[in-house]
């Protein structure tokens, strides 16, 4: 349960102002069909986090504990760093078309996770954890609290979030989490 909570919170709140974020409240924008668009990023997320899990359980069973720790302590503090960088959606046009909003949802959500830090984030907490469904369900749901309600509430929630403070935060947690990790790793 433990991997289940810790992953479903690390990817809800690393979320918050993320560029697959914004590519939600884009796509909301564009085909206004919130279902196939909410589809779209459950199955694009799934597919993505598990390949994540996968690849991070398989290389964390080659590390010691202290390693692990080490690098998912790292890993952790790179993510504080990370997140307060806020995202932007650099390219908007290139969205398809006459594709229906569930397969456009599908390929972009793919292709904007890879190298996300909600991305790995999965692989760190695959790797720590020994439940790799329960780490790639709860990534997968943290995904979608954090996307959800934008793509159903659109521009008004987005721009009445208070982002800035929200990436602060995630920070200050992922840099005491790292702190945790790295400080479990070197005593």
């Amino acid at each position: 349960m433990e991997a289940f909570l810790v992953s479903l919170s690390t990817v809800a709140i690393a979320e918050m102002g993320d560029r697959t974020q914004l590519l939600a409240l884009v796509l909301a924008a564009h085909y206004r069909r919130p279902w196939p668009i909410v589809a779209g990023v459950l199955c694009a997320t799934l597919a993505n986090h598990a390949v994540a899990g996968f690849l991070g359980a398989h290389f964390g069973r080659f590390l010691t504990a202290s390693r692990l720790d080490l690098v998912v302590g790292i890993s952790l503090i790179g993510m504080a760093l990370w997140t307060l960088k806020p995202d932007k959606l650099e390219n908007t046009e290139g969205e398809p078309r006459r594709s229906s909003a569930f397969i456009a949802t599908c390929v972009a959500f793919f292709i904007a996770e890879i190298g996300d830090k909600t991305q790995i984030a999965t692989v760190a907490l695959a790797a720590a954890y020994q439940n790799l469904a329960a780490v790639v369900a709860g990534t997968t749901l943290g995904m979608l609290a954090a996307n959800v309600p934008v793509v159903f509430l659109g521009h008004a929630f987005a721009s009445r979030l208070p982002l800035k403070a929200i990436r602060v935060a995630a920070a200050a947690l992922f840099l005491a989490l790292g702190v945790v990790f790295t400080w479990r790793a070197l005593r």
